[in-house]
């Protein structure tokens, strides 16, 4: 398995398993459109985030996007996972482990990375035990959010 970094040409199937993600976890269609959009807009500037994606044989298996959030409780940014999706027929082969060790090799290589973390919906207990084997814990926190009307994307 080739862990490597998101290319442009990678938009579409990172977009699909977005729309994959939404579907399985929360039973919710996502505008196709505005998902490649967002991938699109994510892969070009790097200051967003940063995809990671697993292949096998040449085709992308799975996948991972990272952001950034500065904690000014521990004075470092965290590495927040986001859209860790592994294609259905490849869950149980170590896929996300695999994405998971490359990313946290990379965050221990880089100054001021103070943790690693996520979120993930509160039935979805295969995922919890999945991070739970790799040594996540439960924060502690819930989410709360407002959600605002869709507009176009701030300017750069």
């Amino acid at each position: 398995m080739r862990i490597r970094e998101a290319q442009l040409g990678d938009v579409a199937i990172i977009a699909e398993y977005n729309a994959r993600l939404a579907q399985e976890t929360e039973g919710k269609e996502l505008d196709r459109a505005t998902l490649l959009a967002g991938v699109r807009a994510l892969i070009e500037n790097p200051a967003r985030g940063v995809y990671f994606v697993a292949e096998e044989a040449g085709q992308v298996v799975g996948q991972v996007m990272i952001t950034f959030e500065w904690s000014d409780w521990r004075n470092g940014t965290f590495w927040w996972l986001q859209s860790v999706y592994v294609r259905e027929e490849f869950r149980g082969r170590g896929v996300f482990r695999s994405l998971f060790e490359h990313v946290r090799g990379l965050a221990g290589q880089e100054a001021g990375v103070c943790g690693l973390r996520l979120y993930v919906e509160r039935e979805n207990e295969r995922a919890k035990s999945a991070y739970r084997r790799l040594g996540m814990t439960d924060a502690g926190y819930e989410v709360f959010e407002t959600v605002l009307a869709p507009r176009t994307a701030a300017p750069e």
